[in-house]
């Protein structure tokens, strides 16, 4: 399978570029094609992260589509694309607009140095924050999802995790495979087992329920 891209590689990397000079407009102009392995190290990237999905929209003819209008998709190219001028070039100044674009344009929160897996998904995005946690692959997080730190210490996620919308996991804790922390449900300094959902009941309390088939998989083709 071969990326399509809605625009040519060229007309990509000058959009980029024109956005980063629109919205930072200081004496530092970027110019994307200064740094083209990156950028086609971050398709790539890009490409290995989503062709596994379930998502038809981001498809077309049978592969993957990568549209710069497409929020979700963008969001994921912009934080690899940060991630890999940040770890090819360590050029602090292109790395550190590209997070603040991915910020500002769809309420994306995750620094260029922080280890997220190959295989990731976001949804919606807005008001998503991701620390620097040990993350596994076929990570699914939802809008307003937060893992973060407490006293310096973050968690350590497994393979599949799911963070659904305004949830939360916070701290020194480790989340087995497949596990699920449901809408506004929070996890705080508990490690979980495997396959275990976590729930926020109507009485506000929190629980915890064994289930063999993760939120996760119903986003990938393949298993987890």
């Amino acid at each position: 399978m071969k990326v399509e891209l809605s625009l040519s590689v060229q007309e990509f990397r000058e959009y980029v570029s024109r956005q980063l000079n629109h919205f930072f407009p200081d004496k530092y102009m970027v110019q994307l094609n200064d740094n083209s392995a990156a950028f086609d190290l971050a398709l790539e990237r890009t490409e290995y992260c989503l062709k596994d999905v379930t998502l038809q929209t981001y498809f077309k003819d049978g592969n993957l589509y990568l549209n710069h209008l497409y929020s979700d998709q963008y969001a994921v190219f912009l934080w690899f694309l940060s991630n890999s001028i940040w770890s090819r070039t360590e050029d602090l100044a292109i790395a550190n607009k590209l997070f603040y674009l991915n910020k500002s344009l769809h309420g994306f929160s995750c620094l260029y140095d922080t280890k997220l897996p190959s295989i990731f998904l976001l949804l919606h995005t807005v008001g998503t924050v991701l620390g620097k946690a040990e993350y596994g692959d076929y990570l699914v997080a939802g809008q307003g999802s937060t893992v973060g730190a407490q006293n310096g210490k973050y968690p350590i996620l497994g393979r599949g995790v799911a963070v659904l919308p305004h949830s939360s996991i916070i701290g020194d804790c480790v989340i087995g495979d497949k596990v699920s922390v449901g809408i506004n449900a929070s996890v705080y300094q508990k490690n979980i087992e495997n396959n275990t959902v976590v729930y926020r009941s109507e009485d506000g309390s929190i629980g915890y329920k064994y289930k063999e088939q993760c939120w996760a998989q119903r986003w990938y083709n393949v298993q987890i």
